[in-house]
């Protein structure tokens, strides 16, 4: 059975909340999926002070990690158009796995949240498939088969390249139906692709 990985980074719990989407997704197109963040690298005082959800259920992940699985999800919030230093901090650190060639061929995604519908949603998905080709992986992004992203009746995330949700310029908004939506289905396609190549 393909074993997929959803890892993420959530400051204030949107992309967490994304994350669950996606396993959702993968668990119903047959795969396993489990759900796992990156470390915090912001010190604890400031995390509390910028009232950060630092109660989230998902075990920390480690570098290893990566290599255990056939798909791996990455979600990030957009920072200035791109991923935040966590994320890549916890990226910079699979060197030895890029180098040792144990990701090459592996099934990956991207995920995002921003405050605005132009608050680089499309260029912080790209900056993690950036990553993820180098890594060697094959990558899916969300097609139109999710046909919920072209709405023009409400304000709503989703691009070809992954899912998306729009968080509001003080975090009030949460991932619509439309945006989970969304999350589970590219979570099926990231399964269906894995399931495919490893079985």
């Amino acid at each position: 059975m393909a074993r997929v990985l959803v890892l993420y980074y959530s400051s204030y719990g949107h992309i967490e909340t994304m994350a669950n989407a996606i396993a959702e997704g993968a668990r119903a197109a047959g795969a396993t999926a489990d759900v796992k963040r990156v470390p915090e690298t912001a010190p604890e005082e400031v995390a509390r002070a910028a009232h950060f959800k630092l109660d989230q259920a998902a075990p920390i992940a480690q570098i290893g990690d990566l290599a255990e699985y056939d798909a791996i999800v990455i979600g990030s919030p957009t920072r200035f158009g791109r991923m935040s230093s966590q994320m890549a901090s916890f990226l910079d650190q699979a060197g030895g796995l890029w180098m040792s060639g144990v990701l090459n061929g592996k099934v990956g995604a991207a995920f995002t949240s921003s405050a605005s519908q132009h608050g680089g949603n499309e260029t912080t998905l790209f900056s993690i498939i950036t990553n993820l080709l180098h890594f060697g992986f094959v990558v899916v992004g969300l097609p139109y088969s999710h046909a919920g992203q072209m709405t023009l009746e409400e304000i709503v995330g989703g691009a070809p390249y992954g899912s998306t949700t729009i968080a509001g310029s003080d975090g009030s908004r949460q991932p619509s139906a439309i945006e989970l939506a969304g999350a589970r289905h590219q979570g099926e396609l990231v399964a269906r692709t894995a399931i495919r190549l490893f079985g």
